[in-house]
């Protein structure tokens, strides 16, 4: 009993969270409600249409029977309601343009709204969601599932509704006409409804299989075509593409099977309508049989064509719910990112202090959230002074970048204490923190754009003399100057037309521009060649002057000149101090030094 409770309760909070969407319509709610005006005075044209018909019919009949004054008459008739139906026709067309042209600029108005505000929980996002999720699959959330809300919402809503209002509608009229004759037809209904609702469940259970399938095979996709470097050098191209044929193999399988039962129902649903329709024009025609009928030849008409209209949106809801229940399970994992709680609302500290560069780690422990057995960083604890600048060293893994990532406040949840200039930094402001720190990654990441538009990133408002200036105090002025379009160079995707000292120049010329009171230097020259980085070591050394700097090395040889040097072993701190102070001391450091052959 447990079980099927928390499952209706999950059903409940998924249909809830659907729903939720409709509250990106508020601003939109007044041209949605006259575009439903317009709904529902198409429907009720719509409806108005066999009632005319049937009109037009009987008068037809009352022609060929009857003789000079009332087949005069008839034809009056006849004509004024052939003039009442065109005049139907014109208005069931402005209704419907009305409708359909408002519903559209509400559905394209709330997917930009959608996408957009997805989008900034996709930027806001702390940076473990990031490890716990791939990046293929975010994107394809963000494209595939809105895209099946577009149909949904732009027609599949208003259609079932419709539809609903037709049945309803309909089912009215046939009570008027008949009432005899509609409980006979509405004794097939409760069936085709229950199977309806079942086979919704159903297919919303394999759609949402195929939407992961389709995520991942994207996941495939993005990994693949970032890393098709590793790709082409170990020759796993075909590895990689039967990996992809997996998932895309998954995909078609359960779309068939989709397909397949689909087919079932859509046939199940046709036989047991039109057989419903020959009973029921069998039973009318022997209704107008006799010399008292129970059912006029104009009535029987009109019956006939009501059915034929219920019928058809009869058959069409069991489609129309399924696609409502197929776009519910391809939207629950967006609808999972857009109530997501972001960096803002996890981190409340709203101090605004000037950062003068103090920093202190007060016994600081740490673990991924996805190793929580495994700690990266165990009672770290040191204290840095303003514009100082301070090495951190040791072997991979020995928690040198998690220190850079706790600084930015990547990571909330730790042990111990980090305080800038005697603040707890949950106490701070984050953005207004992020502000004042600058990092220069190993693996530089440049946007697709000029390069211009690359430096210009720290500081939108830097005008091209202070790009300049940054581009030649990092040594990157020589080569920017020396490309045909100069700062308008495009870098190609992640900044691939650039080499990597190139790349790693561009990256220190940004974060000069950013002008921060603490700058991080993660490793950033251990993956260039002996030239590039002497240009590389040259600008990090103009750009740690007058502010504190953290300088993350594997080249021991860079930071020997450091203030002070940390020396990180197994998440721990061993050692501190400068660098002659520590080889004398001939412990951990002085044995990394003497393996990389450093005087």
């Amino acid at each position: 009993m447990r079980n099927k409770s928390e499952k209706e309760s999950s059903n409940k909070a998924k249909v809830s969270s659907f729903f939720s969407i409709f509250k990106y319509m508020r601003p939109y709610m007044w041209t949605y409600l006259i575009g439903w005006v317009f709904l529902v005075l198409s429907s009720l044209a719509g409806l108005l249409f066999p009632y005319l018909l049937g009109k037009l019919l009987g008068s037809s009949s009352s022609v060929n029977s009857t003789k000079d004054a009332i087949s005069l008459l008839s034809v009056e008739s006849i004509n004024e309601i052939t003039i009442a139906l065109f005049l139907l026709f014109a208005f069931q067309s402005v209704f419907s343009f009305f409708r359909i042209v408002l519903f559209t600029n509400v559905t394209e108005n709330v997917l930009k709204d959608l996408r957009n505000s997805a989008f900034e929980k996709l930027l806001l996002m702390p940076m473990n969601f990031y490890n716990k999720n791939k990046v293929g699959e975010l994107t394809s959330r963000l494209s595939n599932d809105i895209t099946q809300l577009q149909d949904t919402l732009r027609v599949t809503v208003a259609e079932f509704f419709r539809q609903f209002f037709v049945v309803f509608g309909g089912a009215v009229f046939l009570f008027f006409i008949s009432w005899k004759l509609s409980l006979i037809m509405f004794a097939t209904v409760p069936v085709m409804a229950l199977v309806a609702v079942i086979f919704g469940r159903f297919i919303r259970k394999l759609s949402k299989k195929t939407q992961d399938f389709t995520a991942n095979a994207n996941s495939v996709i993005e990994e693949s075509l970032i890393g098709i470097s590793n790709i082409k050098s170990y020759t796993q191209e075909l590895f990689t593409l039967n990996k992809y044929k997996l998932s895309v193999n998954k995909i078609r399988d359960l779309n068939i099977n989709i397909g397949l039962w689909r087919g079932v129902f859509v046939s199940f649903i046709i036989f047991c309508l039109f057989g419903t329709i020959v009973f029921i024009i069998w039973k009318g025609l022997l209704m107008t049989q006799g010399a008292n009928p129970d059912l006029s030849s104009q009535g029987f008409y009109q019956f006939i064509l009501f059915t034929i209209m219920m019928g058809a949106s009869v058959g069409s809801l069991p489609d129309l719910y399924a696609s409502l229940q197929k776009a519910a399970g391809a939207t629950e994992n967006l609808l999972d990112i857009i109530n997501s709680k972001t960096e803002p609302m996890l981190l409340k500290g709203n101090k605004k202090i000037e950062i003068k560069g103090q920093i202190d780690f007060e016994n600081v422990s740490f673990f991924y959230p996805q190793r929580p057995d495994i700690k990266v960083l165990s009672g770290v604890s040191f204290s840095i002074k303003p514009n100082e600048r301070i090495a951190i060293v040791g072997a991979s893994g020995s928690g040198k970048t998690t220190i850079s990532s706790l600084l930015l406040h990547f990571y909330h949840e730790f042990d111990g204490l980090i305080k800038y200039d005697g603040n707890s930094i949950d106490e701070l402001d984050l953005y207004h923190l992020r502000s004042q720190i600058a990092i220069v990654p190993q693996e530089v990441i440049l946007f697709s754009g000029s390069i211009r538009n690359n430096v210009s990133f720290a500081n939108p408002n830097a005008n091209e003399s202070d790009i300049i200036f940054a581009l030649k105090q990092s040594n990157a002025w020589e080569f920017v100057e020396s490309f045909p379009d100069g700062l308008d160079t495009e870098v190609g995707d992640r900044g691939i037309q650039l080499s990597g000292g190139q790349k790693q120049r561009i990256a220190i010329a940004r974060a000069l521009l950013k002008n921060p009171r603490i700058l991080i230097l993660d490793e950033a020259t251990s993956s260039l060649d002996s030239e590039s980085e002497k240009l590389v070591q040259d600008a990090m050394n103009k750009l740690t002057i007058g502010r504190t700097s953290i300088v993350i090395a594997h080249r021991l040889s860079t930071i020997t000149d450091s203030d002070s040097i940390l020396v990180l072993k197994n998440g721990k701190l061993v050692e501190k101090g400068t660098h002659k102070s520590l080889i004398k001391e001939n412990g951990y450091y002085s044995k990394l030094v003497y393996l990389q052959d450093i005087n």
